[in-house]
């Protein structure tokens, strides 16, 4: 039984998400897709069973009045057959009623409902720009994938609880006392207006509290997050009390939105529960004087007062519930502001998948800059040959590794267009351009999983024996059988840690290797490849990418000119140009740029500016 409610709403759906719209009805509507007959028909038992529940204290006035009328004998004589009607009303009806409410609320929605969010949120994100990444915080961004899911949840749900309990309670209310003596149904009436005016004052503040709450708790959980992530580097610097400042001050920012939302629910809180007892009050004063006139009922009295008591709570737990409801929808409405944002970077309509014969790679009139409109390439121009291997020269920041960022297309060009076998990058797929390129950086990080998923990372399908040869070629082979993590894994099964931060950046760096080897793309990008090597395992594994390298097309990257003086071309950039193209020994000979750079090397570094190359990524 349980699992058949389970499987009633697809938790991962199959649907290519797209960008969601930013209105918050819109957005909620959006990702409600295929859940709204379960909603519907959650919506349809809670009124059901909240219709029966009010005529339940309907029926409670009759007994009253059933019992001041009829002798004890002839009670059951009466009134028998409606007492086993209601019976069966309470016994059998109310509770499968309940029961199909309970499963489809559990077992279909609260855990397949948010889950859904998630999973097209999450497939939309990957489908991001890498600007987007590196404009959030992953901790923002991941806090906010999550607590976005649930508060669409909630936000539904509740929103569904609060129209059918007004709608039946508060109308059942209504009738029930009017059918009574109408004069009795007025004190409902006033006091259903002052709660809408209480809700009219007091909503709004708590909305604007509850969205200022949820974008502080975002900020905080991002921040500690990036505390936790570069904890080497506060270690290192003995940076623990700077650490708990800056969390404090997060901390106490978000102190501060929850104080004035408490101090908001304890105002809201104390009017309801002050309007109630007027309400209390009122019933009773108006159905005993009624009463004593000979106008009312005893019956209608004890309806009266007990549809009184019922609202009482009712109206507490409403307050709570839209409470909550717009407490989320500041959530909603938070994490709507950063996940609904269009993709940068998008497939064309008609994009084709990329097929590389040769591997020739042509920059025809590139032109791009950043965001902050600082031109990094204006008009360039860079041919490369099938199966050549071009070095890229300059100092930092002239746009060496923009060139290979808009290559793999993590960022569109400004104008011209790049050509890969005469295919225009911006006319095939992303996947497809990026599957066909290997590219190993500077920066080396490794996902928080096994030795083995990483290096599998490049090829899924490789055999052992393939994955166990690329790590052989990488010179990785001895380190990785000696790997042991905390919990006692040991060679491939090791968990890497955070980022790699379990292993040596020599180590990290040759992981990498295994993984592009592993990949064996045609077209490969080194960029600073061998940076994080000593010289032992630099020559080593020199000699291992020479043999990677054949029969591919190689733009290679690097401050340290000897890792690079041996490619077949070497190409040199100043101020997002060309100003020298050439072998080794041609430039030498030119005594331009090139030879400069070269004699002023030391320890293999060109001399680095201030205004590093951050952006060329």
């Amino acid at each position: 039984m349980f699992g058949w409610f389970e499987r009633r709403l697809e938790a991962f759906p199959d649907k290519k998400p797209v960008t969601p719209p930013r209105g918050l009805i819109a957005f909620c509507l959006y990702y409600m897709a295929d859940s709204w007959r379960w909603f519907i028909l959650l919506a349809f038992f809670s009124a059901m069973t909240a219709m029966i529940e009010v005529s339940l204290f309907s029926f409670l006035g009759d007994i009253v009045d059933w019992l001041s009328q009829y002798p004890r004998e002839a009670f059951l004589e009466k009134q028998g057959k409606k007492l086993v009607l209601i019976s069966i009303v309470v016994l059998i009806v109310l509770p499968l009623m309940s029961a199909v409410s309970i499963l489809i609320t559990h077992q279909t929605l609260l855990g397949n409902f948010p889950m859904r969010i998630r999973w097209q949120i999450h497939r939309y994100l990957l489908g991001q720009s890498l600007s987007y990444f590196q404009n959030e915080s992953s901790g923002k961004i991941a806090t906010k994938v999550m607590q976005t899911a649930l508060s669409v949840r909630e936000t539904v749900v509740k929103l569904l609880d609060v129209l059918n309990y007004m709608a039946v309670y508060f109308l059942g209310t209504l009738v029930i006392t009017a059918s009574a003596d109408w004069r009795l149904m007025m004190p409902f009436v006033l006091w259903l207006a002052l709660y809408l005016v209480l809700l009219w004052i007091f909503i709004p503040r708590l909305q604007q509290a509850s969205e200022e709450q949820a974008d502080a708790r975002s900020l905080m959980t991002g921040r500690v997050v990036d505390t936790y992530t570069n904890m080497t580097t506060v270690k290192l610097f003995s940076h623990n009390s700077r650490e708990e400042q800056y969390a404090r001050a997060d901390f106490a920012a978000f102190q501060v939105t929850v104080h004035r939302q408490m101090r908001l629910i304890s105002l809201f809180s104390f009017s309801i529960y002050f309007s109630n007892c007027l309400l209390l009050f009122a019933v009773g004063a108006l159905g005993i004087s009624l009463w004593l006139k000979g106008g009312l009922l005893i019956g209608a009295v004890a309806v009266g007062i007990g549809l009184v008591l019922r609202l009482n709570s009712m109206a507490e737990w409403l307050m709570w519930e839209m409470s909550d409801l717009f407490e989320n929808i500041g959530i909603v409405e938070d994490g709507m502001n950063s996940i609904a944002q269009p993709r940068l970077i998008e497939d064309a309509p008609d994009a084709t998948t990329l097929v590389v014969r040769k591997g020739n790679i042509r920059f025809e009139h590139v032109s791009f800059y950043y965001d902050n409109k600082r031109e990094v390439l204006e008009d360039f121009n860079l041919d490369i040959k099938a199966g050549q291997k071009v070095g890229i020269i300059g100092r930092s920041g002239v746009g060496k590794s923009t060139i290979a960022s808009l290559l793999l297309r993590f960022y569109d060009v400004e104008e011209g267009r790049i050509l890969i076998d005469g295919q225009d990058i911006a006319h095939v797929t992303q996947e497809s351009l990026r599957a066909n390129i290997g590219m190993v950086m500077q920066d080396t990080a490794l996902l928080y999983r096994s030795v083995r998923e990483n290096i599998l990372y490049g090829r899924p399908d490789a055999s052992p024996e393939e994955m166990e040869r690329a790590v052989r070629d990488a010179q990785a082979a001895d380190f990785v059988g000696t790997l042991r993590d905390h919990k006692g894994k040991t060679g491939y099964d090791a968990q890497v840690g955070e980022r790699g931060a379990r292993l040596s950046g020599g180590q990290r760096q040759r992981i990498a290797i295994s993984r592009v080897m592993l990949k064996d793309a045609p077209i490969l990008i080194l960029d600073e490849a061998t940076s994080a090597l000593d010289s032992e395992s630099e020559f080593a594994i020199q000699e291992n990418l020479a043999h990677l390298m054949k029969g591919k097309t190689v733009l290679a990257i690097a401050h340290r000119l000897s890792t690079i003086a041996k490619m077949d071309r070497l190409v040199v950039m100043d101020k997002g140009k060309i100003v020298e193209d050439g072998t080794h020994k041609s430039l030498l000979r030119k005594k331009g740029v090139y030879a400069a750079l070269w004699q002023r090397q030391a320890g293999g570094m060109i001399g680095i500016h201030d205004d590093d190359d951050d952006n060329d990524t």
